[in-house]
């Protein structure tokens, strides 16, 4: 199935969003590239290794955003009609070239859109997890879908 109708989402459901994505070196440098990001954090070894408590680079939090939404489109967004917005993102944890991402959504509320019988508006979260089970990244969207 690509994406669900509004009939099709339970409020509470959580969807374990499959597979995952390695994140290698590589597509994170090349994300970098594409969106102008030069911060030495996220493209320097030699920079991370001296300046960070980590010692390596830091995948960029704009990347791990894009590649969840990417994960879970499939199962909540694929047959979403528009996308009202993100709001509470959060990085909660640091992710590494090599670590394996997964993501879960989890459905907050449903509603019908007013005077449009066709439509429902369907609230939920997002979470990113790595290959230890650590959450690494949250937000919230709200979709509109058709009923």
């Amino acid at each position: 199935m690509f994406g669900r109708d509004f009939g099709a989402f339970e409020v509470g459901a959580v969807y374990r969003h499959w597979p995952g994505k390695t994140v290698t070196e590589y597509d994170h440098h090349l994300f970098c590239l594409l969106t102008m990001v030069r911060h030495p954090l996220h493209l320097d070894t030699e920079y991370a290794q001296s300046a960070t408590r980590h010692g390596r680079p830091l995948v960029i939090g704009s990347y791990l955003l894009s590649l969840l939404i990417g994960l879970s489109e499939a199962d909540v967004a694929g047959r979403a009609l528009a996308c009202r917005g993100f709001d509470g993102i959060r990085h909660t944890a640091p992710v590494f070239h090599g670590d394996s991402l997964y993501a879960e959504s989890e459905i907050l509320h449903k509603e019908a859109v007013a005077g449009n019988p066709a439509r429902g508006s369907v609230r939920l979260e997002t979470r990113g997890l790595n290959q230890h089970g650590d959450l690494v990244m949250t937000f919230r969207r709200t979709l509109i879908v058709p009923n």
